[in-house]
């Protein structure tokens, strides 16, 4: 303790040894001053000391902010560091030491480095990784860096160019508390205890609003339930930062907000003060690199005038104007060689800066004109495309001035949502937006490493702008990636990536309430030297690069037209009236609708899309048992699937999800998974299967996840056929259909029901054969596949909703009575028959599909003809439509049999097959009929339509022929 006294003050180590002592009450305080600390301060019984124990200095404050109890405490830990400070907040504490470089500092800008670090040991958990540590910093842990470096490095003095680091790390955490914030109220006590010169105390403070009714430190519980998000940092009189999320907030709200949190950060500043006063260190004097006053005034003579006159001339573009002035830079260097002033030669560029940063702010606020001619509140010509890349998901381009970004937009599985591992906040993340910014977008030359901070905040900051529109996860289930590529960089790229992401999403079907934009608004002002003041000052909408340079504010404001959804402000000066601030709301917005206009005439609604590119998605329910047939030992059979498919499988506990590029993708792997797993078996479903073994009466096959069915001589082939093993092998794939069960509860299987009679006009037209129904599950499509009409009847911002289908079972080992048996006992069979469910075999449930689309289409209840247990009858009953008219329903047939068919009879057919001249129909029951084509009728018809015919007469071979109800 001596020892930090004498460096302290060189004067004490003149003073006798006792005169130190603490029990005289003699001691140091701030700025080197002696004195006596009174007797409170001292203990009233001091404790005897014992040998070999180290008695520790420390001093705490103590305070309450928003009903939490804050303390900040010093002198435990981190002892060496030049600041070192925990503050503490419930059961989280938190670390930040600062520390500066020795030595002079040769360089032109301020080297402040700003780690914070999130080590799992915080919350009780070793790191699952294969070294058990910590590796690189993560996303988040660079965005509190961010967080904590944006209010604290405006108040580092004018000249003050030494390195500076600031290390910040959880020592714990209960999870109830985000530990950012504390952080940065950590970091500038530190800094104050410091002997670092530094304009603080700063405070921070984050603002939640749950049903309109604003929240002060909000905990993480209470976040997840807020619409407001809001993170302000501020001096005792101007702001420093603002961080915002929310879910479409309004500027007047949002002002309300602000004005709450200034008066509630400021409570953090007198315990600061007070910490430093008890244990804070004498600032020391360190050399400040400033320009001399005769080196700037030659600068200015030289380039003043040059300078002023391209910046005059709005012709000018970004590098063309770049050129210009560091040819007038070289003029004014070789001006300055041949006067041989060294010392102007070294600060040459720093004073162009200055002399250039003048000129322009001074013709904004004397002229009202901007560097490239605009007026202050005028937006630069906008350029709109969505779609550019047609197959892709989704894509974009958007331009502003200068300023263009390349979005684009990719769909995956549930399961593809990233995982984080913060030690607070939600496990994953299904929506991604990453933001890059390579060299060529401003024409240099530059290497592409690992993550960075600048790339990941602004990436952050337009994923927060556009999280707010996505639709929820229950109507929404996609992981969702957005990829900005930052194709040409003119100032406000983080901005642009807003309303290009938000085209992109669009244009992939996603079903956005509504379009983000965003804008950055900038600030010129005029300072009063004498008082700090501001006297004067300009507001700028959609700044430019260099405005941003030469400008005192980047205020990055993102929303829809109802209101904000993220805010951040990065400031130079130290610090900003928020009354300016609020103020710049109101241009913003009025930036912000102009370019929802532009964006509107572009994509206003999610994009339809053809089959081609449209992704799928499918949620398929099992059983455990059954899902565990289908991931293979090791998972080897769901990766030979996404291998040879090229989709991706999702597995959790009792239900599969897929995620297919597009519709074609998706049927195979449905064929896999129902060949594997097994799906319902229907009389009349066809089915593929492998050939087992071969029998002289027929042939075993083995099918539908590993069920085995009979192929008997006779549903060979319509021609007889002698030896079985003349049509059939072992190993050979076929496609059967299922028409029934044998008195041993064999599945009987046929493959002639599959195959065209010879000589037949028709697909195998029979009464005993029944025709196979495939099952169409609802998928997660893209709004192409919607019809007009359903189109209008949907909701854009609502009803997507994913339908499932309700399981039913498979086939019982029973015997089974074929229709022909069935004729005599069907009609009385048929009410009973449609209320009873179905089993399987095995007992088994049958998978069940809940399958979405982006838009919904519409559902079809499907009677199928399905194998029944002993005792009950067969029945069909006919397919009709849930939006059906009631009313029309009740004169068609509810059932329908060979018997019953007669000339007038009204039903609903299926179309199963289109021809040249007409459509084969299924009736149901096996019976197929016949509808042939008037001249000039539509011919749009589709595989599977049903629609409302009439019995008109039989043909020669007694094949129904049909006519269309007028009232179709």
């Amino acid at each position: 303790m001596a020892s930090k006294m004498n460096r302290a003050n060189p004067l004490l180590a003149n003073l006798p040894h006792f005169l130190t002592w603490r029990p005289l009450g003699f001691r140091t305080i701030c700025m080197g001053r002696l004195g006596f600390a009174t007797q409170s301060q001292l203990d009233p019984d001091p404790p005897t000391p014992v040998a070999g124990t180290k008695v520790l200095d420390i001093a705490q404050e103590e305070f309450e902010i928003g009903s939490r109890l804050i303390t900040l405490e010093t002198g435990k830990i981190a002892r060496f560091a030049n600041g070192a400070v925990i503050l503490g907040m419930d059961e989280t504490k938190v670390l930040s030491t600062v520390a500066a470089a020795k030595g002079d500092a040769v360089r032109d800008f301020l080297p402040l480095t700003v780690d914070y670090q999130e080590k799992q040991y915080a919350q009780g958990v070793i790191p699952n990784t294969f070294m058990r540590r910590e590796g690189a910093p993560k996303e988040r842990e660079l965005l509190c860096g961010r967080l904590i470096d944006r209010p604290i490095r405006p108040l580092f003095p004018s000249g003050f160019y030494h390195e500076v680091q600031v290390m910040a790390s959880v020592l714990s955490s209960d999870g109830k508390q985000d530990p950012d914030v504390m952080a940065a109220n950590a970091t500038s006590a530190a800094l104050m205890l410091s002997d670092i010169p530094w304009g603080g105390p700063i405070g921070m403070i984050r603002i939640g609003r749950i049903s309109g009714k604003f929240i002060i430190n909000p905990t993480m519980d209470e976040l997840s339930l807020s619409d407001l998000n809001l993170v302000y940092a501020c001096t005792k009189d101007k702001t420093l930062m603002i961080d915002v999320q929310a879910r479409e907030i309004s500027e007047k709200d949002l002002d309300a907000g602000l004005r709450l949190a200034h008066p509630e950060a400021v409570k953090y500043l007198e315990p600061q003060i007070r910490l430093a006063a008890k244990a804070g260190k004498c600032k020391k004097e360190y050399k400040l690199s400033m320009i001399s006053d005769r080196t700037l005034e030659k600068v200015r003579n030289l380039a003043e005038a040059p300078i002023e006159s391209v910046f005059t001339d709005p012709s000018y573009g970004k590098f063309e104007r770049g050129e210009a002035l560091e040819k007038i830079t070289q003029d004014v260097k070789r001006a300055l060689e041949e006067e041989f002033d060294e010392e102007s030669l070294k600060v040459l560029p720093k004073a162009v800066d200055t002399v250039r940063k003048k000129v322009v702010r001074r013709r904004i606020i004397n002229e009202g004109f901007r560097v490239d001619g605009r007026r202050l509140d005028e937006v630069r010509p906008l350029y709109c495309e969505a779609g550019s890349l047609p197959i892709l998901h989704g894509s974009s381009i958007f331009s502003r001035g200068d300023t263009q970004v390349l979005c684009t937009v990719t769909l995956g599985a549930p399961g593809d949502a990233q995982r984080l591992e913060s030690i607070v906040g939600p496990p994953t993340k299904r929506f991604m937006l990453h933001y890059s910014f390579p060299p060529f977008s401003i024409n240099e030359v530059g290497k592409r490493v690992g993550l960075n901070r600048r790339e990941v905040g602004h990436g952050t900051l337009a994923e927060k702008a556009l999280l707010a529109v996505l639709p929820p996860e229950d109507d929404f289930p996609y992981t969702v990636r957005v990829n900005s590529e930052v194709m040409a960089s003119d100032g406000s790229t983080s901005m642009a990536t807003v309303c290009g992401g938000s085209m992109a999403l669009m244009d992939a079907g996603i079903p956005l309430r509504e379009h983000v934009a965003g804008i950055s608004v900038g600030l010129v002002s005029e300072v009063d030297l004498s008082t700090g003041t501001i006297k004067d000052y300009r507001i700028l909408t959609d700044i430019l690069g260099l405005e941003d340079h030469l400008g005192d504010m980047d205020f990055k404001i993102a929303g829809t037209r109802k209101g904000i959804t993220s805010i951040q402000l990065d400031i130079k000066p130290a610090g900003i009236p928020l009354d300016i601030i609020c103020e710049c709301l109101e241009p913003a917005l009025k930036g912000r609708l102009q370019i929802l206009d532009r964006m509107d005439q572009e994509i206003k609604v999610p994009r339809t899309q053809d089959d081609r590119n449209s992704p799928r998605l499918a949620t398929l329910k099992f059983s455990n048992d059954a899902i565990r047939r289908l991931i293979g030992p090791l998972g080897v059979l769901k990766r030979k699937i996404e291998e040879e498919t090229g989709a991706r499988i999702s597995v959790s506990d009792g239900s599969l999800t897929i995620v297919a590029k597009n519709h074609a993708v998706m049927e195979k792997v449905l064929e896999k998974v129902d060949f594997i797993v097994g799906r319902e078996i229907e009389i009349g479903g066809i089915y593929k299967g492998i050939v087992s073994s071969v029998k002289e009466y027929g042939a075993f096959v083995e099918f539908n996840g590993g069920q085995q069915g009979l192929l008997h001589i006779s549903e060979l082939s319509h021609e007889p056929v002698s030896r079985v093993s003349d049509v059939v092998s072992v190993g050979q794939q076929l496609s059967l259909m299922c028409i029934g069960q044998d008195v041993r509860g064999n599945i009987k299987l046929s493959l002639k029901a599959t195959l065209p009679r010879p000589g037949s006009d028709t697909n195998n037209v029979v009464e005993e054969s029944v025709p196979p129904v495939k099952e169409e599950p609802n998928i997660w499509a893209s709004v192409g596949e919607v019809s007009d009409e359903q189109e209008k009847q949907s909701s854009l911002s609502e009803d997507y909703k994913m339908r499932e289908v309700n399981p039913s079972t498979s086939v019982p080992p029973v015997l089974i009575r074929s229709a022909a048996e069935c004729d005599e006992e069907e009609k009385a069979a048929a009410s009973s028959q449609n209320a009873k469910s179905t089993t399987s075999p095995g007992g088994a449930p049958k998978p069940s599909r809940s399958d979405c689309g982006v838009f919904p289409v519409k559902n079809i209840k499907k009677s199928k003809r399905v194998l029944q247990k002993d005792g009950e009858k067969e029945s069909i009953s006919i397919l009709r439509s849930e939006d059906g008219d009631a009313d029309k329903e009740d004169e068609f047939e509810a059932s329908i049999s060979v018997k019953n068919l007669k000339i007038g009879t009204k039903l609903i057919a299926k179309v199963y097959q289109i021809r040249a001249r007409g459509l084969v129909l299924d009736l149901g029951g096996g019976l197929r009929a016949m509808y042939r084509f008037e001249i000039n009728e539509k011919r749009d018809f589709v595989v599977g339509e049903e629609i409302r015919v009439e019995c008109s007469s039989f043909s020669s071979k007694g094949i129904p022929v049909v006519s269309l109800v007028d009232d179709q």
